[in-house]
């Protein structure tokens, strides 16, 4: 019998990182891992980088300095550096922190196993040629209702701003068979909802029957699987959101009303600048053409505030495409400069300029998500449970909308779905009544 030991896992940003944390804890799961919250139990700990925003090497080397102790007194323990930091300065790292036992890059994780076992420090970055999703083992560890599936990974785009390319290599598509395979053994495992996931995900082009396949089809034909009852996809780029799949918004009841659409700038100039490669004005067509299809569809977004060369014009251009969309949430960032991309060697606007314009630019979008919020408030909404809540005989789950919504519901289990009328809006979150149990 294989011994159990214990892996920690910490990861840092998107939700792909999730995703790959879940596959490598699972393919490490057939060495004897189970995973643990505690991480002076841990006999392997695992740190998921993320490249995105400023200082994410510095966290790194933050938290390796606090495992430092930690190995000290438990010298047989291995650590590990895993994700996009972990592509970007592999060898940096090891020169930096002694205590790291293995780096590896985010398509060569299939390989983490060997690399746990091998004796003495090994980095592995490489882009490699094979489907590291073929090395991964079929059944998933699952703890919910909910699951992520990449189905893209890699981004052509090359904005002046990210690293992503350079990180996570050029983009490449899964083919649809074994992603409609996966999908249905999800659903076999109990879960309800899939989220598809790509660094530009609405860019899919997989093989299958009768040549490459887009994200529309590909929705359209995972609608089919019975009991999958939600769908969502997560990124998207603008420049890929094509007929089909928009019209996919209208026709699908299994596709969510909600869709994350970054857009960064209000401004062409800034745009331009940033190598995004379409206008203000053609997002915001394109915004009205996704609510044709689906009125009551919810947007979120990215925003990047002092990006080099933003002048005050330009972000009060920003604030213009904000008010003319009505986002229901969004992420917004101050420019960090990341090494290696165009925009890294720009002169970047004054710290305390950026400073001020991302509190201004957080209020209007803080004051929009209130709006549509309390607007639902009186309105019946789907209620997917994921977890119980902190009060006795509450649940939480997420509405349609991927709001967070609290329901009373003494006899609620985690998947059950329900229908529930919003009583209350807080800030991050929905308060409902329950009406009926959806079968």
């Amino acid at each position: 019998m294989t011994d159990v030991k214990k892996l920690f896992v910490k990861t840092y940003g998107c939700q792909m990182n999730v995703y790959d944390s879940e596959r490598m804890a699972e393919a490490l799961a057939a060495q004897g891992y189970v995973t643990t919250d505690v991480v002076e139990e841990a006999d392997l700990v695992l740190l998921n980088t993320c490249h995105i925003r400023e200082k994410a090497s510095e966290k790194l080397y933050s938290d390796l300095g606090r495992l430092r102790a930690l190995k000290a007194d438990k010298p047989e323990m291995k650590i590990g550096v895993a994700g996009c930091v972990a592509q970007a300065e592999g060898e940096e790292i090891l020169r930096r922190a002694p205590m790291v036992d293995l780096v590896v890059g985010p398509q060569a994780y299939h390989r983490l196993p060997a690399m746990v076992e091998a004796r003495g420090r090994v980095v592995d970055t490489e882009f490699p040629v094979e489907d590291k999703f073929a090395h991964l083992p079929e059944r998933r560890a699952l703890r919910g209702p909910t699951a992520f599936l990449t189905v893209q990974e890699g981004c052509d785009k090359f904005c002046a701003f990210c690293v992503v390319p350079y990180t996570r290599g050029a983009e490449v598509s899964r083919p649809v068979a074994r992603l409609l395979d996966e999908a249905r053994k999800l659903v076999a495992q109990g879960v309800r909802e899939i989220t598809l996931l790509g660094q530009n995900v609405n860019a899919y082009h997989g093989e299958g029957p009768g040549g490459a396949w887009g994200l529309g089809r590909l929705l359209r034909e995972m609608a089919r699987i019975e009991g999958l009852d939600r769908l969502r996809y997560t990124t998207s780029h603008p420049n890929d959101m094509h007929d089909d799949l928009i019209a996919a918004h209208g026709d699908l009841p299994q596709l969510m009303p909600y869709l994350h659409l970054p857009v960064q700038s209000g401004s062409d100039r800034i745009l331009k600048a940033m190598n995004r490669k379409h206008t203000a004005e053609a997002y915001l067509r394109l915004v009205e053409r996704i609510r044709a299809a689906r009125p009551d569809i919810l947007l979120s977004s990215d925003f990047i505030v002092g990006f080099p060369g933003e002048t005050d014009a330009d972000f009060r251009a920003t604030l213009d495409l904000i008010r003319a969309v009505g986002f229901g949430a969004a992420f917004s960032f101050k420019y960090s400069a990341r090494p290696g991309t165009p925009a890294a060697e720009k002169t970047p606007v004054p710290a305390e300029v950026a400073d001020a314009r991302l509190q201004e630019l957080q209020a209007l979008i803080t004051a929009q998500q209130r709006t549509v919020q309390q607007a639902m408030v009186g309105r019946e909404v789907a209620v997917l449970y994921e977890k119980p809540g902190r009060k006795p005989g509450q649940m939480v789950g997420k509405s349609d909308h991927l709001h967070a919504v609290h329901v009373s519901d003494p006899e609620g289990r985690i998947g059950d779905m329900v229908r529930a009328r919003v009583s209350v809006s807080a800030p991050n979150s929905l308060a409902a009544d329950l009406i009926s149990r959806i079968a």
